[in-house]
Parts: structure tokens; sequence; C-alpha cells
């Protein structure tokens, strides 16, 4: 339930809309080149949710929501960085055709027009993704924890607020359990990936925290993980595994296929904080990345425990 959901299986093949060949502007043909790439990349990753024992309606929609967030998420990370924002305008545009009834330029975009107009998705949560992107363009750095978190209220949980839409289990009591899964699925990605993030310029480890710890930014930079960046990382662990256990009765309150799609979120965020904790908080050296087999438990436990 963040921005950072990944696939097992191949994004959905779709033919170009009628004329849109002869119709469509330079920067939308740009645009199509990234969702190319963004296609090829879905079959690629890991997205727990669109697991095959999921009903197929679902499946559908939640590869939709993925294709879209795959798709803003490559704009923002992918395209020249001199045309990201005016190709988020675009994607923005793109939204707003959904919501006017007119045809989208974009193929991910059709196919979440589909989604959107079947599971009610408000347009809000489309455009705070599209949002968060814009944000990587002129924001690098975070001064306080609740400053990233408030970007996680953009680039994360408008993910879970969908999701719940699909499953028609949409409520405000959810979508707050829902938010807290969510911003701390983006802080996993983030605590995952801090060298990767680095090597883009950009840090999320917040800036006050950094301070607090001694570390600085070339202490980022070297391959290897000192103490105080570990010391770091175990703390800011610590901070995301309880935001997960504060938003996990959400599972509880679910049934059938949203229990156990949430479930697997949840369990994502688990293993990959205990990924991080087994590797010593060495983040700098090597990614770490879970085990398929602890995700699995971990998504058992937590649907039969409901939380």
């Amino acid at each position: 339930m963040a921005g950072n959901m990944r696939g097992t299986e191949p994004a959905p093949t779709h033919a170009p809309a009628p004329g849109a060949a002869e119709a469509t502007p330079p920067a939308a043909r740009t645009a199509q080149a990234v969702e190319v790439t963004a296609a090829a990349q879905a079959s690629a990753e890991n997205f727990p949710v669109a697991l095959r024992i999921l009903p197929a309606r679902y499946r559908r929609h939640l590869m939709a929501l993925y294709g879209f967030a795959r798709l803003t998420d490559d704009i923002g990370d992918e395209a020249s960085p001199e045309e990201r924002l005016r190709l988020l305008d675009e994607l923005d545009a793109d939204v707003t055709r959904i919501y006017d009834g007119t045809t989208p330029q974009l193929a991910a975009m059709r196919e979440l027009a589909t989604t959107v107009a079947q599971c009610d998705v408000p347009a809000q949560p489309l455009r705070d993704l599209i949002q968060a992107n814009r944000q990587d363009q002129l924001v690098t750095r975070y001064e306080t924890f609740e400053d990233l978190v408030g970007y996680c209220r953009l680039s994360a949980n408008p993910i879970g607020c969908v999701v719940l839409h699909i499953f028609g289990a949409a409520s405000p009591a959810r979508e707050r359990l829902s938010d807290s899964i969510c911003t701390a699925l983006q802080l996993a990605e983030h605590w995952q990936d801090v060298a990767e993030d680095f090597g883009k310029g950009r840090i999320y480890l917040p800036q006050d925290d950094l301070r607090k710890f001694g570390v600085t930014e070339p202490d980022l930079a070297t391959p290897v993980t000192g103490p105080r960046v570990r010391a770091l990382l175990a703390y800011e662990v610590a901070r995301a595994s309880a935001l997960l256990d504060e938003g996990a009765p959400l599972v509880g309150t679910l049934r059938g296929a949203a229990r156990l799609a949430v479930a697997g979120y949840l369990a994502g965020g688990r293993a990959a904080l205990t990924a991080i904790t087994a590797s010593g908080y060495d983040v700098l050296a090597v990614t770490p990345h879970p085990d398929k087999r602890v995700t699995a438990r971990l998504a058992i436990q937590a649907f039969l425990r409901g939380r």
C-alpha cells in the first residue's frame, strides 16, 4: 500500500486509442516512451497483492493502479530532468480526462479509467501521487521526521486509499489505519534504498536525525556502513515498525480477498524491516531484500491474527 508497489505479473497490454498516433502531442509521446519502459519493468518486479490467488477482477484493478504508480514514478525518476515536470503535468491532464469522461492519451491511464469508473475511485489520491513526484524534483532533503511523513501522505498513503476503493472497503476509519501502513511501507523502502537514493541526489533520512546521530552526508557516500549510520538506521527502522503495528488492525476489519491483499502488504513491510535488521543495518554496501518465505509466513500470520 505504498508508492513502491512491485509486480510479478506483466502490465496489461494496451492498443493505442483511435487516432492517438496522429493526435498525440510531443509531451505525451515522450510520456508514452516512459510508459513502455514502465510496462516492461512490471514483469520483473514483486507485486504481492496481484497474487494469482486473488480473483481476476481485483487483479486487473490492482495492476491498473500499479501501472499508474509505476508510470508516475518512472517519469519522476527516469525521464530527462528538464522534461519531468512537463510530463507530470501531462499525466495530470490525463487524470482530468478520466474524470471529464474524455479519452486519456496514455494507455495506462485508459486502463486506470476503467478502475476509476468501476470502483468509484476519487481523483485526489491520483493527483497526490503526481504531486509527490513533482515534489521529488524540487525537494531533496527533509529537515524533520514530520516533514518526511508529510511527503509520505502524497507518495504512499494515496495507494492505500485506492486499494480500499478497489475492494469496496473504503471508510474514514480504515483509511486512517491504511495511512499508517502506507507511510511505514514508504519509510521501509527509503531505509532499504539509502545508497540508491543518495546516488540520485536525495536523502530521505531526516536532517535532524542525521545530526542527532552524528551522521554526515559523506558517511552516506561510502560503501562501508559505519556504526553511527547503523545506529541511525536502527532508530528509523523502529519508527517504521511502530507505524506498521499501529495500522495492522486494518487487516482484522477486512474479509476475503481484501484481507489477503492487505495482509500481504503488511507482511511485505515487516519482512523488509526484518531484512534490514538482519543485515545489521548495513544498507550502503548492498540493499537488504526480504526472504520470500519470511514474507509468506508473515502474511499468513497477519491474515489469521487480523493484524
